[in-house]
């Protein structure tokens, strides 16, 4: 630990030879005096703040050199030095022994030894000289430490001790110094000062006398102090660094003033309130200036905030005497202090009765415009500063606390600003813990007046109901206080009454459980509740609130508060059931309420339920209640076998895995040892690893890698399961996934790390271990043995899984793991001894595996590669040894950075940055000058710096070349040396470069100059591209006169405002020798034209528009991110003579022009958006710099910009089009980089300007300036780095945006809707469902408006006009736009619980224009409004609504309608109906039926509606789903009564409806008429129930049926056959799960199924009749085929089977399943059907193989899946093959395929293929998996394992071999062609991508499948003799692999990188051919498979099962 204090600054020079280090004090003590002659010094203080002009560390450096030699000469250091005794033991000698400590604890342990030896010295020794001048030293010390330095509460602790002897004169220095420090003048070293005044005050004896001693002199200080910092940071306003500091001065200033007040108070008695007496100017002044604090809105609210409580606090303490203050309470109210401060605050005060000292303190606070924010703070310091405890403030204290709070209420409604409402939600608080403390000893009057039938309790409820769901989640937290405060301030005032039947808790609780639960508040104030009454009242209003809390922990926003109330409510139940029972049965019943809907969840809830609950709630009820996980243990294993298996389901094994992991990561477990013992068996483990639900696996792998002791040795068990774990989980897609892998693994590397320590220490004291350290009987030697081989067989697999072709997840996982092993595991240090170091285990080939990582497509693989290589440091350098090898390396980097590909250039980037910081760049580079300036520095950071400037000298050289033939010709630059490569290399050189100490600056000077004119050229070159009003599909040339005419022509047409030079005429290009021009018809208004460019190898290469664009907008991305990465790491220089700086003002300057031109003159997004990358970066350094000449250029390009969007010039170069294309940007990145603590004010200022020019209606200046305005503010909005700052502005957005949208002119009316969009996503979040209106994603109209006053008028004034005009009285429809945004904002709201007891801001007023909206003559509008009208009616309103609109609707006689207000009408009263229905919460009541039968009543006088006599098909639609509505929830019979519809003759009604309808008389109509389908659909709905009803009573009473669903599959409307079709199949569907349903009926319907299969047109239909035939057996409509269709069985497969080939993707599939399962059917019943079917069997084959094809969308593989899932047993398992031999092999191989394919849902489908194979008799015994699901990976194993063992039991070995072998080789993949097939199409599109499988490893195939070859022909015998097909095999394997070995030596050095696809294919192809040869060497006896090559997968998959413990 470095000293406290320092022996060069101390007091003493330590000898005059010293030579200690000056540079290594941390902290040290100041120049300071050490006797009297030198008091009257002033000596500066260390730490003096910079000027923020000048550098002060040069004065610094000569005022201490200064310091220290005065000291050195001074008398009293050679006194002290005198009597300094030989011993040590005296005072002098401990002083001077202090400061020549080296270590900051041994100064502290010094100082604390000075008291001690003072208390041996007797008095006589106060007058010895040498204590006086240690004393002396000692105030000095104390004064010169800083504020936070430990040493100085040292030596104030230690000097409270001193003996009272010596206080006088220890008082007596201190006092001196303090006056020393009084006296200073500087301004900038007065915070100093403050803080030496702070410190003396607390908790020092000697301190705080020697300011009361100075009482005076210090507030006349504190109050010049605080005057002059006030003025001195008016004279930097603008400059935010400066007056950050000074302001914060202010803070500690007014503080300190505040603490001086209140600690020396009872010290001078009445000294404070006396007018005469010294003080007294001193503490008006204060009182004055802290006043002006609080008016002074330009400073801190932290300022204005603390002086609020300074004025209260002085006024407290200088208004006296009481006595008088009580005389004048009864006389004068507006006297005494409770009264004055009232007054002040309620501003009711008369001048005339306020002391003339006040007056003239506090004038401004009588002022009428007092501003709100110093009202709150005012109200902060009333309820702070005053004493509200024990009934002292009497009755006018209770009057005024009831007088605050209705101030508070009042700037409640006024204040907006987030930051002033966080301050008020604090001073709420305050005010409620204050009326808490009045209330235990106030009046009755108090006590009915905040009691919870009272107005204020109201306006507290109010206000959290307003603020519960406020986006700031520290105002959320205060109003839970303030709610619980509420109930206490509630209970206490009813004087202890029943709270359980208290009417406010039962109403308040009542309430609250009407809410939705999706409202955050409702879960804080439950809990509030609970707390209060219990949970029993709750749980007796309704059981099932556990389970429905449960229910909303899907949404994450909610999981918070929905497990932090689940707490407080199971906590309660327990306490209560445990104190009212007295034996265990309470327990059962706590676990049926709390833990049995857990587990629920945990086996079947959805996915991310479940997660949440994991996460949140079961850790919690665990650590409460450990004793409940025997019970969740022994359910869930009890329902792990009797559960049946579902697709991707968790199940119980999932809870248990997941119980048991949150058990022991949270010490619940006594052992792992214990757990696998008596919890779980191993079977269930290794089923847990390889499970298909990731989540299950992920539970599995953390209960065994977690624990709550981090040195628990890791059990062999758990080490094997591990193992196991990664060999089948590392290629995981699932980003997530593969995150918990590597963060669980990294934690059991940690276990064994620390745990190995433990066991080394354990080894080293030849002692047994602890039996809690231990998990084996074995000795430490085994363990760490066992731990050794652990590693290095994890690190083995880690390795194996990076070969050739191997996918990204895979490469990602298997890095990041190497990573973790790599850092938990260092290379070892000197003594401490590591368990294993991978270093060991990395050789050559594994350090070339690792460079070809470099190789990946994705730039998250090469870093991870980067990062291990850097910590296998001393590898890699042994690997950079040959010259050559070098050279060939850093060569192929150079050409990888002018690839055409982009991700090219990030390999190069990390291959150069590999060799710079390695030191292994070639030798030719050695020569470099920089080199030679660096030689013989040996330090790494030296060598880096040196190889980094070697590195980007030369590649600036390089790039320097290319932007030269760039400036020639683009085109040849974008098809051979896209530059922005070089650019990218050199910026991610600069970004790894140390730049703390640089040796080379002046040639990094040289370096960065350079660059920035090389960046400059090459924007210069792309610039025009970019800047182009259409930069996509433009080439800039031509070739003849024609063709540049017609580009001119669509020049012009397209980029009128375009002011480019270099486009203003198109050019024609010459023809020269580097360009190939013969075949060139460039048409220009052909998007995809090239020209054919001539490479730098003679290559002809197709120069297309994108490859153009793409390599200007990257060229700019990558200047743009070089600039921004230079202004980010270099220093730059802020004064201009500084040596050290490498950027100087003006280039400064010079970028930041450069961004403003690129960003506001650029039209392509990927230009300008990364553009805005680097602008940012520099606008953040600009806003950090102390050059207020760089801090001011923000403000001024702010104001520049916004000047030129103003002022509307037509030679602007701003682009109106492309939603203002970089203008946004711009002015974002400038915002966004203001400083956030400060006040925003470049926001502020800016916001008003663009709402001005966003609401400017004139013309006549032209619209471009509001479109500009719109588009900016519509970016600003979106910008979350602004946060809650922008929220006072959104009702001025939303005003312009709503205005914007009435305007004529089309661009405004688009950026107004962009500027609503992102208004709608600021105000209610981020849309997290499909739903349009997602519960999370609405708030109260209360909420909103209390939110955005400005609005309710608004919107209502402007609802109100479009509802007066939505109809005008010519008939004509009067359009109104603005309508819709209305609505779209209004249907997100709904009512506050505060609507029905209060009228402000209430939605009332909004129903009756919402119902006139509806009468809207767009159909949309109606839709709307009918929506927007359902959140604005409570449900109690719901039913009377309901009878008005009904009985608004006209009756049958009138004459006069029109049919839109009636559909509107209609529409309400649907949503309306529709919404009452589904709330589940009315359905229990038992008014519930006699309110909807009064609805109904209303209904039926309507019901002329839905008959003929109503012409409009829309209207009648619309009235018959309200008749829908009513008949399905109606339809119940009521207990000893008619059913409800009956009794009120609907139903006779509905059924006439129905019959007499055209679905029984018959359509007079065609599609034409409008609302016909709509009308045919709702019809069908009606009728269906009335056809089942129909058929019911058909077979009960034998009558006719008069409408049957053949009549209705009769209809030529499809709209009417789709929805019958879709009833019967819900019916048929349920019948075959089991469930109840008329199977006879789809029996006799079998007829109609077919005859509409073979006649139907309409895809849906004719889909839904498939699924029909599908779902029933084919014994029941097979056999009618014949007679009814005329086709055999055989024929109708034939057909089917035509259909799944040909038709459409869902068709195809259905038609799949339907002829499987009559292919099927054929085969099972007949035996000789196999003969006679063998052509349809193979044509089913080769359409099931042809169905599995990639190029088929997904739904048609999956149904491929679920086709040999269900034919598994009889085609693929059969122990008596049915097809032959290829084809079931064929089939087969379709399921290694689809367990191959990319998408998850087919992998899935695919392993219950696996699964239902591995269940079957022949197949079962031979695993442990059976019956399991299981991942992709194990089930690819699996697959190939049965494969294998069934060509054994169905003896095929000789003729399945050769097969097998064959898909080992690759059939069909030519070496020759694979090398060719990579050269075409590489260049020609850079944005069209082939299909590419990411998850499908090839050489994960061939080893599986190699490893289950080697184990079959081990245990099978093979006749001697080879077939012709082994040989042909031989032959063919020999000449690939010479081929492939011919090719691979063709390939050019470091092939890898130069040609990563063809050297990877051949790669892959070498390994397939090797294993085919070995293979076929074994069966020739030549070899043998090894020990190694025994597949360890085979052993650990086939083992057999253990049924023990399962």
């Amino acid at each position: 630990m470095k000293p406290f204090l320092s022996a060069r600054k101390s007091l003493f020079p330590i000898s005059p030879a010293s030579g200690k280090d000056e540079t290594k004090a941390n902290f040290c003590i100041p120049k300071i005096p050490v006797a009297s002659p030198y008091r009257d010094r002033r000596w500066i203080a260390t730490g003096v703040r910079r000027d923020p002009v000048q550098n002060g560390c040069e004065e610094e450096e000569r005022n201490a050199g200064c310091c220290i030699d005065s000291l050195s000469s001074g008398p009293g250091n050679f006194e002290v030095y005198a009597f300094a005794d030989a011993e040590g033991k005296n005072l002098a000698s401990l002083l001077l022994h202090c400061v020549q400590l080296t270590d900051g604890v041994s100064q502290i342990q010094s100082v604390k030894q000075i008291v001690p030896v003072l208390e041996k010295i007797d008095k006589n020794g106060v007058c010895d000289p040498i204590i006086q001048s240690c004393l002396d030293i000692l105030a000095g010390i104390y004064f010169s430490l800083t504020l936070k330095n430990p040493l100085k509460k040292v030596l104030a602790s230690s000097l409270n001790g001193l003996p009272e002897f010596f206080l006088t004169e220890a008082t007596h220095s201190f006092t001196s110094h303090l006056q020393e420090e009084l006296n200073t003048t500087d301004l900038y070293s007065y915070r100093k000062v403050i803080d030496n005044i702070s410190s003396c005050m607390e908790n020092f004896n000697l301190g705080r006398a020697s300011v009361v001693n100075l009482l005076k002199n210090v507030l006349h200080f504190l109050y010049k102090s605080l005057t002059e910092i006030l003025e001195e940071n008016r004279k930097f306003a603008g400059n935010h660094i400066v007056q950050t500091e000074l302001m914060n001065d202010l803070l500690v200033g007014i503080r300190v003033s505040m603490t001086l007040v209140q600690k020396v108070q009872g010290v001078q008695g009445d000294l404070w309130s006396d007018s005469g007496s010294p003080i007294w100017p001193t503490m008006c002044g204060l009182l004055s200036i802290f006043t002006k604090f609080l008016n002074d809105d330009d400073l801190l609210q932290t300022v204005q905030s603390t002086s609020g409580l300074a004025v209260i606090l002085f006024v407290k303490t200088m208004f006296r005497p009481s006595e008088k203050l009580s005389e004048l309470l009864f006389s004068l109210i507006m006297y005494g202090k409770c009264n004055l401060i009232s007054s002040l605050l309620l501003q009711s005060v008369d001048c005339t009765s306020i002391p003339e000292w006040f007056m003239n303190s506090c004038r401004s606070l009588f002022c009428a415009d007092i501003p709100s924010s110093a009202l709150l703070f005012l109200c902060q310091g009333t309820l702070a500063m005053l004493d509200w405890q024990d009934g002292s403030m009497g009755p006018r204290g209770e009057a005024l606390l009831l007088d605050t709070v209705h101030v508070l209420f009042t700037l409640s409604s006024q204040i907006k600003e987030s930051t002033l409402e966080m301050f008020l939600s604090r001073v709420l608080v305050s005010w409620t813990n204050s009326a808490l403390h009045v209330l235990e000893s106030s009046s009755p009057s108090l006590k009915h007046s905040l009691n919870g039938a009272s107005s204020i309790t109201g306006r507290l409820l109010e206000y959290v109901y307003t603020h519960w769901e406020h986006p700031l989640d520290a105002l959320r937290h205060q109003t839970k206080i303030i709610f619980r405060n509420l109930l206490q301030i509630h209970w206490l005032s009813m004087e202890g009454a029943d709270l359980v039947t208290d009417s406010f808790f039962l109403e308040l609780t009542k309430s609250l459980l009407k809410l939705e639960w999706h409202i955050k508040g409702k879960y804080t104030c439950l809990g509030c509740l609970v707390e209060n009454i219990g949970i029993e009242h709750i749980l007796a209003i309704d059981k099932t609130i556990p389970s429905q809390i449960l229910d909303v922990m899907g949404d994450q926003s909610l999981v918070p508060y929905a497990s932090d109330l689940l707490e407080t409510m199971f906590k309660n139940h327990k306490s209560h059931l445990k104190s009212q029972n007295v034996t265990n049965t309470w327990m059962d019943e706590w676990h049926e309420t709390w833990v049995s809907p857990l587990l629920s969840i945990l086996c079947g809830g959805n996915m991310d339920q479940k997660s949440y609950v994991i996460d949140y709630y079961l850790p919690r009820l665990l650590n409460y209640s450990p004793e409940s996980l025997q019970y969740m243990v022994k359910i869930l294993q009890a329902s792990i076998d009797t559960e049946p298996g579902f697709c991707n389901r968790r199940g119980a094994l999932g809870a248990l895995m997941a119980c048991l992991r949150t058990a022991r990561a949270h010490g619940h477990l006594r052992s792992a040892t214990h757990a696998w013992k008596s919890l779980v068996c191993g079977a269930r483990i290794k089923q847990g690893l390889v499970h298909q639900h990731c989540q299950v696996r992920i539970d599995t792998l953390g209960l065994l890698c977690e624990s709550n002791r981090s040195t628990e040795v890791v059990s062999t068990e758990e080490m094997q399961w591990v193992q196991f774990f990664i060999t089948y989980n590392l290629n995981s897609q699932s980003p997530g996934v593969r995150q918990q892998i590597c963060s669980l693994l990294k934690k059991l590397f940690c276990r064994i790390q620390e745990s190995s320590q433990v066991l080394y220490k354990l080894e080293q004291r030849k002692s047994s271990a602890d039996s809690e350290n231990r998990s084996s009987k074995e000795g430490p030697p085994v363990s760490l043995e066992q731990y050794k081989n652990f590693m290095s067989s994890i690190c083995n697999i880690l390795f194996e899984a990076l070969f050739p072709g191997s996918s990204y997840s895979t490469r990602f996982s298997a890095l990041s793991i190497l990573g973790s092993v790599a850092e938990v595991f260092p290379v070892s240090e000197g003594n401490i001894q590591t368990v294993y170091q991978l270093s060991h285990d990395v050789d050559a080939g594994r350090f070339q595996v690792l460079m070809e990582c470099f190789t990946s497509t994705f730039e998250e693989v090469k870093t991870l590669a980067f990062d291990l290589l850097m910590k296998l440091s001393s590898v890699t350098a042994g690997q950079f040894q040959g010259s050559e090898k070098l050279q060939d390396l850093f060569q192929a980097a150079l050409e990888l950075s002018t690839s055409t590909k982009p991700y090219d250039c990030v390999t190069a980037s990390y291959l150069l940055n590999l060799l710079i910081w390695q030191d292994a760049l070639p030798a030719s580079l050695s020569a470099s000058s920089a080199q030679q300036l660096m030689r013989g520095v040996g330090e790494k950071a030296a060598v880096v710096e040196r190889n980094t400037l070697v590195v980007i000298k030369c590649l600036m050289e390089n790039l320097e070349d290319e932007i030269s033939q760039a400036e020639d010709s683009l085109l040849q630059a974008a098809s051979s040396f896209p530059m922005y490569g070089r650019v990218h290399c050199i910026t991610r050189s600069f970004q790894k470069l140390p730049l703390n100490d640089l040796q080379l600056v002046s040639e990094w000077k040289l370096v960065v100059e350079r660059l920035l004119l090389l960046s400059y050229r090459l924007s210069a070159v792309v610039s025009p591209v970019i800047q182009s009003s259409s930069p996509e599909g433009l080439i800039p040339m031509d070739t003849d006169s024609e063709s540049a005419s017609r580009l001119q022509v669509i020049l012009n047409e397209i980029q009128p405002r375009d002011t480019n030079a270099y486009f203003n005429q198109a050019k024609i290009l010459k023809e020269c020798d580097s360009f190939d021009l013969e075949d060139l018809h460039t048409s220009v208004s052909d998007i995809d034209s090239s020209i054919e460019i001539k490479g730098k190898e003679g290559k002809t290469y197709d120069v297309t528009a994108q490859m153009v664009l793409v390599c200007c907008w990257r060229s700019m991305k990558e200047v743009a991110l070089l600039l921004g990465t230079l202004c980010q790491l270099l220093p730059m220089q802020p004064v201009p003579e500084s040596s050290r700086a490498l950027l100087t003002v003006q280039q400064v300057k010079e970028i930041g022009a450069y961004f403003k031109q690129h960003l506001l003159q650029s039209r392509h997004r990927g230009a300008f958006e990364l553009a805005y990358t680097g602008f940012v970066k520099l606008t953040e350094i600009l806003n950090r710099c102390s050059n207020v000449c760089l801090q001011k250029l923000p403000e001024q390009w702010l104001w520049s910009v916004l000047e030129e969007i103003k002022s509307s010039d037509p030679s602007s170069k701003l682009c109106a089009t492309r939603r203002s294309a970089g203008v946004p940007f711009y002015i974002q990145a400038l915002l966004a980089s203001e400083p956030k603590k400060g006040k925003m004010d470049l926001l502020k200022i800016t916001m008003k300007e663009l709402i001005s020019l966003a609401l400017f209606e004139d013309s006549s200046k032209g619209t471009v300036p509001q479109v500009h305005a719109l588009n900016i503010l519509r970016a600003l909005f979106r910008d979350t780095r602004l946060g809650e700052n922008i929220i006072p502005y959104v009702a001025d957005g939303a005003k312009a945006a709503v205005l914007g949208f009435t305007s004529p002119v089309w661009a405004v009316r688009n950026s107004s809707t962009l500027l609503f969009s992102s208004l709608i996503t600021r105000i209610f979040g981020v849309k997290r469902g499909k739903d349009e209106l997602s519960k999370t994603n609405r708030m109260t109209g209360r909420e909103f408006f209390s939110r955005f006053p400005e609005l309710y008028p608004f919107l209502l004034r402007q609802l109100q006009t479009v509802a007066n005009t939505v109809e005008s009285e010519t008939g004509e429809p009067d359009r109104h736009p603005s309508m819709f945004l209305l609505l779209l904002v209004l249907e997100r709201l709904y009512p506050s619980p505060m609507d029905g007891t209060s009228s402000a801001l209430s939605l009332a007023p909004f129903v009756p224009f919402i119902i006139r909206c509806g009468c809207s003559p767009i159909y949309r509008s109606r839709e709307m409004a009918a929506r927007a009208l359902v959140p604005f009616i409570t449900i109690d309103q719901i039913p009377s609504t309901l009878c008005a609109l009904l009985d608004s609707l006209p009756d049958s006689t009138d004459q006069c309608f029109r049919q839109n207000h009636i559909h509107g009408t209609l529409l309400q009263i649907f949503h309306l109906l529709q919404a009452y229905i589904t709330n589940s919460r009315h359905r229990t009541n038992a008014e519930f039926q006699q309110e909807l039968s009064g609805v109904t009543v209303c209904t039926k006088a309507k019901v002329w509606l839905a008959m003929r006599q109503n012409p409009c098909l829309v209207t009648r639609a619309v009235y018959i789903d309200i008749l829908f509505l009513l008949t399905n929830c109606l339809d119940r019979p009521a207990e000893g009564k008619q059913p409800a519809l009956e009794s009120l003759g609907l139903w006779e009604d509905v059924r006439g409806i129905v019959l007499g309808s055209e679905l029984v008389t018959g359509f007079p109509w065609t599609f034409k008429v409008p609302g016909l389908p709509q009308y045919l659909q709702s019809l069908t709905k009606l009728a269906i129930p009335e056809v089942w009803a129909s058929l019911a009573e058909a077979e009960r009473q034998a009558v006719a049926v008069p409408l049957s669903f053949s009549r209705l599959l009769e209809s030529s409307f499809s709209e009417v056959r789709l929805l019958t079709l879709d009833t019967l199949l819900e019916r048929a569907t349920s019948s075959e799960l089991g469930e109840k349903g008329p199977p006879s009926l789809l029996c006799s319907m079998a007829e109609e199924f077919l005859l509409l299969a073979m006649k139907e047109n309409h895809p849906g239909c004719f889909c839904r009749v498939l699924k029909i035939l599908c779902q029933r057996s084919p014994s029941e409509w097979l056999p009618q085929t014949e007679c009814c269709v005329h086709l055999s069985p055989k024929e109708f497969l034939i057909w089917t089977m035509d259909i799944a080939s040909n038709d459409r993707s869902e068709i195809q599939s259905v038609a799949l399943k339907l002829a499987s399962k009559v292919i099927a059917y054929h085969v099972q019943t007949s035996e000789e059907a196999k003969d006679a079917m063998a052509p349809e069997l193979r044509h089913w084959v080769q359409l099931v193989v042809w169905s599995c094809g990639d190029h088929l969308p997904t739904a048609s593989r999956r149904a491929a899946a679920e086709v040999l899932t269900s034919t598994a047993p009889l085609f693929l398992t059969n122990p008596r093959p049915i097809l032959e031999l290829q084809d079931t092999l064929c089939l087969w191989r379709c399921v290694l395929t689809l367990l191959q394919s990319e998408e998850q849902t087919v992998r899935e489908a695919a392993t219950e293929i696996v699964t239902t194979a591995m269940s079957q008799g022949n197949t079962c015994q031979s695993t442990e998996f059976a019956f399991c699901q299981v991942n992709a990976s194990v089930a690819l194993a699996l697959a190939l394992a049965v494969v294998c063992d069934l060509l054994r039991q169905w003896d095929q070995m000789v003729p399945g071999l050769p097969i097998l072998l064959r898909w080992l080789l690759g059939e069909g993949d030519n070496p020759q062609d694979l090398v060719q097939s990579s050269h075409q199409g590489e260049d020609d599109y850079v944005f069209e991508k082939s299909e590419v499988n990411f998850w499908a490893e090839t050489l994960t195939f061939v080893r599986c499948l190699s490893r289950q070859l080697f184990h079959l022909l081990c245990q099978s015998e093979w006749p001697a003799p080879h077939s012709q097909q082994l040989c042909d095999l031989q032959t063919a394997a020999s000449e690939q692999h010479n081929l492939v070995s011919q090719l691979l030596r063709e390939l050019p050095r470091s092939a890898e990188f130069l040609k990563t696809v063809e050297y990877t294919r051949l790669r892959i192809q070498e390994e397939r051919t090797l294993a085919v040869r070995r293979l076929l060497a074994f069966l020739e006896g030549k070899e043998g498979p090894g020990a190694e090559e025994c597949p360890r997968e085979w052993r650990q998959l086939m083992a057999p099962r253990t049924e023990a413990a399962c």
